[in-house]
């Protein structure tokens, strides 16, 4: 954190981590690319525990949220498994991800 007059002015923080709270926060479009142009992306399913992490949901809460147990959402997060297209939209709704709600 960078302070001025003994208040917080700025947080400095990985890039990785400020595209995830980006994404949580619904930035349309996913990452926001660092050179003019470059077009934007939707967050992928990798990025699953970040995501979630970023909006300070444990892997219960998730879960619980979605419909399915902590143990499979770790799953799905470690890329163990893959999602069906309805838990994949339950995980949409629940994270605000809007790309992830359209059947691939």
């Amino acid at each position: 954190m960078i302070m001025r007059d003994g208040q917080v002015e700025y947080a400095v923080l990985p890039w990785a981590d400020y595209q995830a709270l980006l994404r949580a926060a619904g930035w349309e479009g996913g990452e926001v690319s660092e050179a003019p142009g470059r077009p934007m992306v939707a967050p992928s399913l990798a990025e699953l525990a970040t995501l979630r992490e970023a909006q300070n949901m444990s892997q219960e809460q998730l879960a619980r949220a979605v419909g399915i147990s902590p143990s499979y959402l770790d799953m799905i997060e470690t890329g163990e498994r893959q999602p069906d297209s309805a838990i994949q939209r339950a995980l949409a709704r629940a994270l605000g991800i809007v790309e992830w709600e359209v059947d691939s």
